[in-house]
Formats: C-alpha cells, sequence, structure tokens
C-alpha cells in the first residue's frame, strides 16, 4: 500500500469521522481533512492534493453525499468510495449511478476499508494509465513534432508543424501538468509540449518560473494576487500546494 495516499473523509457524526480518522492513520493514510458538507468538500479539493475521497450519503447541507460526489467529479477526476448507514436499494442505485469505486455499508472492519482503497487507488491508477497511452498514441498520430522545445536567452521554441515557433517568457503566464505533458499559458493560446513539468521548468532554467502545485508552475511576473490557499494570474485561480507553500512565501521579503 501507499503509504502517501491521502484521505478526505465527509462525514456529519464527530465521533465517527475521529474514528474513521484513527483507523486510517494506523493503516498508514494520510487524512488531508473531514467535513461534514458538500461545499467544503468541495474548497478542500480545490486547495488541496487528496488521492480518494470516503464520502457518507446522509450529511448536512443542501447537498447529500450522492449530488456531492457529482460535483466533486465536475471539479476534479478522482476515487471515491461510499460509506453509510444506508443500504436501500434505491439510495444504492443513485449512488450506483455516480460510478463510485466502492458503497461500503456501515459498520464494517477497517480491513474491507484498507481493501477497497487500495482496490480503488489501483483501478484508477490504470484507468489513467491506459488514458495516457491512448492519448499519447492520438497526439503522434496528430503531430509527431509535438516534443520538439528549445529556449535561446529570454525564450523558447516550440516545434510544430515542422517549423519552430517563438513564446518569449514574458508571455508565458503559468505552467500545468497534464501527465507526461505540460500545458503552457500565454494571454491568448495554450501550447503543449510532451515533457513533464519539472522538465520544462528545467529547461526553461530561469527563477521566474516557480513551482507551486504539483501540477502547477507560474511566471512570478504575472503574479496578481495570492492568499493563504491560491495564487491569482490576472484572472487564472491556480491552487498553492501545502508542499510548496513555504517556498512561496520566502521568496517575499516584509518591508
Amino acid at each position: 500500500m501507499d503509504q502517501n495516499v491521502t484521505v478526505l473523509i465527509v462525514e456529519d457524526e464527530g465521533i465517527v469521522a475521529l474514528e474513521l480518522q484513527e483507523s486510517l492513520q494506523n493503516e498508514g493514510f494520510e487524512v488531508v481533512a473531514i467535513v461534514d458538507n458538500g461545499p467544503e468538500a468541495l474548497e478542500i479539493i480545490k486547495k488541496e492534493e487528496i488521492d480518494i475521497v470516503l464520502l457518507d450519503i446522509n450529511i448536512k447541507g443542501a447537498w447529500d453525499g450522492i449530488e456531492t460526489a457529482l460535483q466533486l467529479k465536475k471539479q476534479k477526476n478522482i476515487p471515491f468510495i461510499y460509506v453509510t448507514a444506508y443500504a436501500d436499494t434505491n439510495t444504492f442505485e443513485r449512488a450506483k449511478a455516480t460510478m463510485p469505486s466502492a458503497y461500503l455499508v456501515k459498520p464494517f472492519r477497517i480491513n474491507d476499508l484498507r481493501k477497497a482503497i487500495e482496490l480503488a487507488m489501483f483501478h484508477f491508477t490504470q484507468q489513467q494509465e491506459n488514458y495516457q497511452l491512448a492519448r499519447e498514441k492520438l497526439s503522434k498520430k496528430e503531430n509527431t513534432d509535438l516534443d520538439g522545445i528549445l529556449h535561446f536567452n529570454n525564450a523558447i521554441f516550440i516545434k510544430q508543424n515542422y517549423k519552430y515557433n517563438k513564446i518569449g517568457y514574458d508571455d508565458i503566464l503559468f505552467l500545468k501538468a497534464d501527465g507526461n505533458y505540460t500545458y503552457i499559458q500565454t494571454a491568448s493560446k495554450k501550447h503543449i509540449v510532451k515533457y513533464s513539468l519539472q522538465n520544462v521548468i528545467d529547461i526553461f532554467n530561469t527563477d521566474n518560473f516557480i513551482r507551486v502545485h504539483r501540477s502547477f508552475a507560474i511566471n512570478m511576473n504575472h503574479l496578481t494576487s495570492f492568499n493563504e490557499t491560491a495564487i491569482f494570474i490576472n484572472e487564472e485561480e491556480i491552487p498553492i500546494g501545502r508542499n510548496y507553500k513555504d517556498t512561496f512565501m520566502q521568496l517575499f521579503k516584509q518591508l
């Protein structure tokens, strides 16, 4: 089991949530947060690096666990497991339609939950790998020159359609990881190169680009504003990963 699997618990019974947290931590999982309603769960997904969500169906607020799952899926492709006291057919059919990784009825053994999480992560990883392979095949078919990238002075040259197109560093707003690919976002266009995010940062070889999340690096020259959880490049909101927050804040000096 991956000792670094991060978990979000959505459960409105405090004692149950704390017991679940303790059990998961004893099994080697990292519980990032516990919330009791859907909107808060959505905010956590936006800000934190969550690998899997455990959802009770009967929770506080206008969204039940099933509606919460639907909202989470709109935000991020992430596996989730229902942990609920509801075993009736109607609830199960509603839940099944959201394509959860598992449906566990309380009370359950922690060993069953651990296995469910491991299987969920395994199947999710396999799906992502299959998706990436298919994406790479399609990309090669459409443009065999996609992975060409050079740099000179304060610009990069991306090879597309058999010629190198220039993009100045100052024109780049941020970088976004997508598996083995990286999107290079300018004010007017999005480019894609077949390099990992860290490889692109290394190719750029400039202090202007700072990694702020495992999926994002920003051009500090275009930083508009930031708060405790997010960075803003013009109107684009970019999350700050908790593993990168301290490094980002150290870039600033108080007057």
